[in-house]
């Protein structure tokens, strides 16, 4: 992410790159999952940002852009991926074509519930609700298909709805479906989601943990089918502390902070009774989820146990895996063989990560005491306060644009013109706040965030002072405070 290093001529030559050559219209085969985390997300995260980074940016941003609009474009060769009877994607669509005829329906967890980060945000700053329309529709038809004792499986047919794969863990197949549930729900505000999240968590509980482990179990009879730890599930950490868990986090990171220091990286696959790895899984492709866990972690408690960690990261892939061209993958953790390959996920979040944790400024971290105020043809919008939320590729999305790109219906105007011209009102927070009430559930938060700012500039300066814009007072879900991303579920 250039835009966090500060490359502002690195960045501006790469989007007029992307504005010459970007071509979706090709005949290739590509993964649905993949293209949204990579494309769509890197695409809205720099459009995002790309004011931020001193590109000059178009009149209208953030509801237009030219990097909006590829992202649109390039989500748009998904949504065929959707029409399926369930509402459930298929995993892999042609660009050009669409689904092939003989294309598999059976998609793992993970493909089919993690759109709803990026295609909400997309259907907010487009207007266009049929992205965010069809994510929730996916996330609703898994939530269905649970099984009796609340757990999910690996693979699923999208067509009848039928497990293929029947092991429920956190793990590889299923991982960010539980991510996009508790960050869908913090950027949309949204008390559904986080019920569901809410209700997985306990199952989980209750069937997969051990110890502060967490096995792989049979969805449907709870009984343990592989106890082994994957690399993959070192996000779980970093998502319990979202969700104000803290202390339950530590424990589990602690668990694979272990593994860590056993091996200096993470293998793919652990076994946890034999405390050794798993036979062709003892490779570490330098992973960012421990990373992750960590940064997220110690914004929340500043153990300086989660730095100690970040400090053996760098010392341990600088002596590992650097080599002339980059940073190589260790094929085997055992002997520190290296691989001829570097994953894009390195660079993307591996690093971007690191770099967060011990850079306790960055403006990523920014608790809503500082901000920027943006002019769209929708009126006056806040951007910048803070309360990122990283898409599960870490390319981070201001909740606060969300709230910028309204469209609000012409009827709407002309009422409110009619009424401002009968009684000769000016504008006011009052009649601001009971426009914006009428455009969905869970926006009331944002909405006092907005229309405090257009109320004037006086007004905005002793908003700016009295508290953080992003601490959510009040909102629509289970929780009472959301500081830095962080939701918390008590009355602390």
């Amino acid at each position: 992410t250039l835009q966090i290093l500060g490359n502002v001529s690195e960045f501006q030559r790469v989007v007029n790159v992307l504005q010459e050559g970007v071509n979706f219209d090709i005949d290739v085969n590509a993964s649905v999952f993949e293209t949204n985390i990579r494309v769509v997300g890197g695409l809205l995260s720099a459009h995002l940002l790309s004011k931020k980074a001193g590109v000059e940016v178009e009149v209208g941003w953030p509801c237009a852009g030219p990097l909006l609009r590829m992202a649109e474009e390039a989500a748009r060769k998904l949504l065929p991926a959707f029409q399926t009877p369930t509402g459930m994607p298929y995993g892999t669509v042609n660009l050009l074509h669409g689904v092939n005829p003989g294309e598999t329906p059976v998609t793992c967890t993970a493909g089919i519930g993690t759109f709803i980060v990026e295609f909400a945000t997309l259907s907010h700053l487009t207007g266009d609700p049929v992205f965010e329309d069809v994510a929730r529709k996916a996330l609703k038809a898994l939530w269905k298909n649970r099984s009796d004792i609340g757990l999910v499986g690996n693979h699923i047919d999208v067509i009848t709805a039928k497990w293929v794969a029947q092991d429920a863990g956190i793990g590889a197949g299923v991982d960010s479906y539980f991510e996009y549930l508790v960050k869908g729900a913090i950027l949309l505000q949204d008390k559904e989601l986080m019920s569901m999240f809410l209700e997985y968590n306990k199952a989980i509980k209750n069937y997969t943990k051990f110890d502060d482990w967490y096995l792989w179990v049979q969805m449907y009879k709870g009984t343990v089918s592989m106890p082994v730890f994957q690399s993959l599930e070192a996000y779980w950490p970093g998502l319990q502390s979202l969700i104000g868990d803290v202390d339950n986090a530590m424990r589990t990171f602690l668990n694979y902070y272990t593994v860590w220091k056993q091996f200096g990286g993470l293998p793919e696959f652990y076994n946890i009774p034999q405390g050794y790895t798993v036979e062709k899984r003892e490779g570490y492709p330098l992973r960012p989820e421990l990373i992750e866990s960590a940064m997220y972690l110690y914004r929340a408690t500043r153990d300086p146990t989660l730095l100690e960690l970040g400090r053996d990261a760098v010392e341990s892939i600088e002596k590992i895996s650097k080599v002339d061209c980059g940073f190589a993958t260790i094929k085997d953790l055992r002997d520190h063989r290296l691989d001829n390959r570097m994953e894009s996920f390195f660079l993307a979040e591996t690093v971007k990560y690191l770099y967060l944790l011990f850079d306790p400024d960055n403006f990523i971290h920014n608790d809503g005491s500082d901000f920027d105020v943006v002019l769209t043809p929708y009126g006056e919008c806040i951007l910048n306060a803070g309360g990122y939320i990283f898409n599960t590729e870490a390319h981070p999305i201001d909740p606060a644009a969300l709230h910028c790109c309204r469209k609000r219906k012409e009827e709407q105007w002309e009422v409110e013109d009619l009424m401002r011209e009968f009684y000769s009102l000016k504008r006011n927070k009052k009649f601001s706040l009971k426009r914006a009430s009428d455009h969905g559930e869970g926006e009331s938060t944002q909405d006092s965030v907005d229309t405090s700012s257009e109320s004037g500039g006086e007004k905005r300066n002793s908003k700016k002072k009295t508290h953080s814009l992003l601490s959510c007072p009040s909102q629509s879900f289970n929780s009472k405070l959301a500081v830095l991303g962080q939701v918390f579920l008590d009355n602390t």
